[in-house]
């Protein structure tokens, strides 16, 4: 998959599409006949909607958002997380799917270990998570580090090719959080370091044109 399209910045109040064929995505709002965009960032559209990725700003959890977590503590009836912002996040062991001994909960979640998580509910008081969905629980091994999590779209590409890509290079287990916390682990440390370099060149190269071929050209020379 090529990456043709000209990557076009804009600023909030700016129109990024016009005509009633357009639908508003992610950080968009409809205007009579206009789309403007409501965040600085990159317009992407996919069909008629168009959405922008934002180049600023923190990760604002929401609802059904995949994330990484780590845990900062842990309580007589689940744990407390760290998920990258001032917010508290806790996960219910009513939301773990699976058997677990109360006396020893440390057992499947200690503290330090981090975990995929889906963002449950989003409060005043907190954010609580769950386990219940494909693919969440603990991380062993492999390297954890953080990236820009409004560059997370443009890592993952669309219909998840960018991360294809360099999962299929480096032979990686890949799992890139929506709070910005990706997880790589590989049979070598040379291949975990050759993916967290390819997804770094991904974050510093958002707005180049035709990524998805640079991104093949930088892993085929990074020890290889």
């Amino acid at each position: 998959m090529t990456d043709k399209e000209k990557r076009e910045i804009v600023i909030p109040g700016e129109v990024v599409a016009t005509g009633s064929e357009h639908l508003p995505g992610d950080n968009t709002i409809r205007q009579k006949d206009n789309i403007l965009a409501q965040r600085y960032g990159i317009v992407e559209k996919s069909g008629k909607l168009v959405k922008i990725i934002p180049l600023s700003g923190i990760f604002a959890p929401r609802r059904g958002n995949v994330i990484i977590a780590q845990v900062s503590d842990i309580t007589f009836n689940g744990w407390l997380a760290d998920i990258g912002i001032a917010n508290n996040s806790f996960l219910p062991v009513a939301d773990v799917p699976k058997y677990l001994d109360k006396n020893n909960l440390a057992e499947f979640l200690d503290i330090g270990d981090f975990f995929t998580a889906k963002i449950k509910s989003v409060k005043s008081k907190g954010i609580d998570l769950t386990l219940e969905g494909r693919g969440l629980g603990r991380l062993d091994g492999g390297m954890t580090f953080i990236i820009n999590p409004n560059k997370v779209p443009r890592v993952i590409g669309k219909e998840g090719s960018m991360i294809k890509i360099i999962k299929d290079e480096t032979d990686c287990r890949i799992t890139v959080g929506q709070n910005g916390l990706v997880w790589i682990k590989g049979d070598k440390i040379e291949n975990e370091i050759k993916a967290r370099k390819a997804i770094e060149f991904v974050t510093k190269k958002t707005l180049i044109n035709g990524l998805t071929n640079k991104v093949q050209e930088f892993l085929r020379g990074v020890g290889g």
